[in-house]
C-alpha cells in the first residue's frame, strides 16, 4: 500500500508541479486600450477635448528669442538664453539619465525674467503666447518691428511605475498628451494596470491633485482635466495582480526545479528502500 502511494506521487508530481507553474505564470487581465471601441462596424465619434495652453510657473526656463532687421542688435538679446543644466533629467529623445542641457531665462520667485537690454518682465501666470506679446511690447519701445517667440526649454514630465523606460523626461511641445507621455517611457509593461493610471498635478499654490485614468476606455481622450499633461505632471502606473503572482520569475522556476529535485529524491529513496 505505502510502496503504491509512493509510486503516484511519482507519477503526478511532476505533472501538479508544471500546472502551477503555468498557472502562476499565466495572466487572465486584459491589456488592450479602448476597449469600448468595436473591431469593425459603426465607430463611435471621440468628443473633442478643449485644450487650455499651460501657464508659466516659478523655476520653469523660457528659451525666448527676439528677432530684429538688425542681427547685432538680436545677438545681444539672445544671448542671455543662457544653458542651464539640469541633473537627472532625460531627453526625450534620448531617453537616458544623464544630465541634460537646456538654454533659457529662469523664471523666479516673482515669475519675472531679467533679460538683457529689455531688464525684468513679468511672465508668471502667462502662456508662452501672452508672454511674447508681453515681450514683444517691452522690444518695441527699443527696436522696430519686434518679432519674439517663447517655448519652454524644461517642459518635463515624470512617468514611473509599470512601464519599460520610467524616468523624467523633457518635451519640445507643450502641447503633450498623457498618451505622448507613456510613449516615450516605451508603453506600459504588461503587468501595469490600464484601468487605473495615476496623474498628480502640481498646483501654483504648492498643492498636488490626483486624478485616475482608465485607458480601456476611449472617453479617457475627452477629458478636460487629464487627457492634456502640465509641466512638472507625474504619471504613475500601479502593477496588476498579475505582477504579484509574478513578481520574480527566478523564484517559480527555483520552486519548479527543487519540486523535480523533490521527485527524483522521492523515487531514489522508494527504490533503495524497497
Amino acid at each position: 500500500m505505502r510502496k503504491s502511494l509512493v509510486k503516484r506521487f511519482c507519477l503526478y508530481a511532476p505533472v501538479l508541479i508544471l500546472s502551477l507553474t503555468i498557472i502562476s505564470c499565466s495572466s487572465t487581465k486584459k491589456i488592450k486600450y479602448f476597449q469600448d471601441i468595436p473591431d469593425s462596424g459603426q465607430l463611435k465619434t471621440i468628443a473633442k477635448v478643449d485644450y487650455s495652453p499651460p501657464k508659466i510657473q516659478t523655476d520653469d526656463i523660457l528659451t525666448v528669442i527676439l528677432q530684429l532687421a538688425d542681427p547685432s542688435a538680436s545677438q545681444i538679446v539672445n544671448v542671455g538664453n543662457v544653458p542651464i543644466t539640469a541633473t537627472g533629467i532625460a531627453a526625450a529623445a534620448a531617453g537616458s539619465g544623464a544630465a541634460q542641457v537646456v538654454a533659457g531665462f529662469l523664471v523666479n520667485k516673482d515669475g519675472e525674467i531679467d533679460m538683457p537690454v529689455l531688464g525684468k518682465i513679468k511672465v508668471g501666470g502667462y502662456t508662452t503666447f501672452e508672454a511674447a506679446d508681453l515681450i514683444r511690447a517691452k522690444a518695441a519701445t527699443l527696436y522696430n518691428d519686434p518679432t519674439v517667440i517663447v517655448r519652454y526649454a524644461n517642459f518635463k514630465i515624470t512617468v514611473t511605475g509599470e512601464v519599460t523606460r520610467p524616468g523624467i523626461y523633457i518635451v519640445p511641445n507643450e502641447k503633450v498628451n498623457i498618451l505622448d507621455a507613456l510613449s516615450l517611457a516605451g508603453d506600459l509593461t504588461i503587468y501595469g494596470k490600464r484601468d487605473n493610471v495615476l496623474l498628480i498635478r502640481e498646483n501654483p499654490d504648492g498643492t498636488k491633485t490626483p486624478y485616475r485614468i482608465n485607458l480601456t476606455n476611449s472617453d479617457m481622450m475627452s477629458s478636460n482635466s487629464a487627457y492634456y499633461l502640465r509641466q512638472n505632471d507625474i504619471v504613475y502606473v500601479e502593477p496588476g495582480k498579475a505582477k504579484s503572482v509574478i513578481t520574480d520569475a527566478t523564484l517559480t522556476r527555483t520552486y519548479a526545479i527543487l519540486g523535480t529535485v523533490l521527485t527524483l529524491l522521492v523515487v531514489i529513496a522508494s527504490r533503495i528502500k524497497y
